[in-house]
């Protein structure tokens, strides 16, 4: 048996929680004790959620910790789609001992009958006594209606226990179910000039091996990455995620070539993936060209256009049908810069390397004409900064424009 040792301590300054025998602060609030155990238990759902994010589309990921008299008795996590929801394993390893018990998740337990029964009823069937519940639900047909089911049922529900990180858990889900778009990540590296290249077009390698490396795990957890025609003539990109034990799950790949240009013979079409390869394309691609694309191994779609290029927004809605949740972008500031215009960036990733390129170099992590005024400057919310080995990565969440 495995005990977690739990330090509450008072001082003047807040309060404080120390957790598995370390003496290191993990958070000092100013709430009560039973908010700084309710924040505990609903930590853990949130750990245990992660192991499944990216596995899940088109559910969301979601953790869940049974909790009696002040022991973890049940613990569970939804592992894919058509699989049990994390409450149904959680339930299952606490068997008789979830009677009475208090129960946190992550998300609101579902209330509708999919692939698998709703949870809100299987809670109910097992007795539990309260309902610690991280967000509600997103989706505009369901949301609040467990909610609703379990308080019916007598059962005590408390929700907003770590709202915040929890709703960042399940973005990629909520912008899929409310839109029908995926979740778009743009990840790029510049130095600390602001260069994506030197004046030589040399971009390989901006970032540090930790970060590259890291990169590869974001990719495992995505379902499609994407590129323009630019990155992949010029960098023949092989777009799968290679990890060190070898077990990496490549995602859909895609290029944005509005003529087609891409070489049949290039090193995606040629690898041995899983993971398939999709070409959007306009009208003015060549029907043989088409031809020997697809002949090399890809799926050719011929969208609409605006600009004369590929309609981007068209393409989103394409790989939202196919259940993409999050879209990775790794293309290069052509495609960055028009995905930024048409407002489908999500969140940015940019990784600062401590180098320095100097010169008149015009390679930015955009393209386009940009804002004229720093008034209507694009703006980042929920900063997060954190060292990835020699480099920083900051990452926000892009602000959307409102509507007039």
């Amino acid at each position: 048996m495995v005990f977690r040792l739990l330090i509450f301590v008072d001082s003047e300054n807040g309060r404080y929680v120390y957790n598995r025998g370390e003496f290191c602060v993990l958070e000092k609030l100013d709430s009560p004790m039973n908010e700084l155990v309710h924040q505990h238990y609903m930590r853990l759902a949130l750990e245990l959620a992660r192991l499944g994010e990216g596995r899940t589309a088109p559910n969301p990921p979601v953790g869940a910790v049974v909790v009696r008299q002040e022991m973890v008795v049940g613990k569970g996590f939804h592992p894919r789609a058509g699989e049990p929801h994390a409450e149904i394993f959680a339930l299952q390893q606490a068997g008789d001992r979830a009677r009475g018990a208090d129960i946190y998740v992550t998300l609101e337990p579902c209330s509708h009958r999919g692939r698998t029964g709703p949870c809100a009823e299987a809670l109910i069937q097992a007795g539990v006594k309260r309902v610690f519940i991280g967000v509600q639900d997103p989706n505009p047909l369901v949301a609040g209606r467990g909610i609703t089911l379990l308080r019916e049922a007598g059962i005590e529900v408390q929700t907003g226990i770590l709202q915040k990180p929890c709703q960042r858990l399940i973005a990629p889900f909520a912008r899929h179910i409310t839109s029908g778009l995926p979740y778009t990540i743009y990840k790029t590296a510049m130095t600390l000039d602001g260069k994506t290249a030197t004046t030589g077009g040399d971009s390989r390698w901006i970032s540090g091996e930790e970060s590259r490396l890291r990169v590869h795990r974001l990719r495992d957890r995505v379902e499609a990455i994407m590129v323009g025609s630019k990155t992949a003539l010029h960098d023949d990109p092989l777009l799968n995620a290679r990890l060190p034990e070898g077990n990496g799950r490549d995602p859909l790949r895609v290029v944005v070539d509005s003529r087609l240009r891409i070489d049949p013979a290039c090193r995606m079409l040629q690898q041995q993936s899983s993971a398939g390869t999709l070409i959007a394309t306009t009208a003015r691609a060549d029907a043989d060209k088409i031809e020997m694309v697809r002949q090399a191994g890809a799926e050719v779609i011929v969208f609409p256009t605006e600009n004369g290029r590929v309609h981007l927004a068209e393409l989103w809605r394409e790989l939202g049908r196919r259940d993409v949740q999050r879209l990775l972008l790794e293309g290069g500031a052509t495609l960055a810069g028009a995905a930024l215009k048409a407002q489908l960036i999500d969140q940015l990733m940019v990784f600062l390397a401590p180098k320095l390129i100097g010169g008149a170099s015009e390679f930015g992590i955009f393209a386009g004409e940009g804002c004229r005024k720093l008034i209507d400057a694009v703006r980042l919310n929920d900063l997060r900064y954190e060292q990835s080995g020699e480099d920083i990565l900051i990452t926000g969440d892009v602000e959307r424009c409102l509507p007039d």
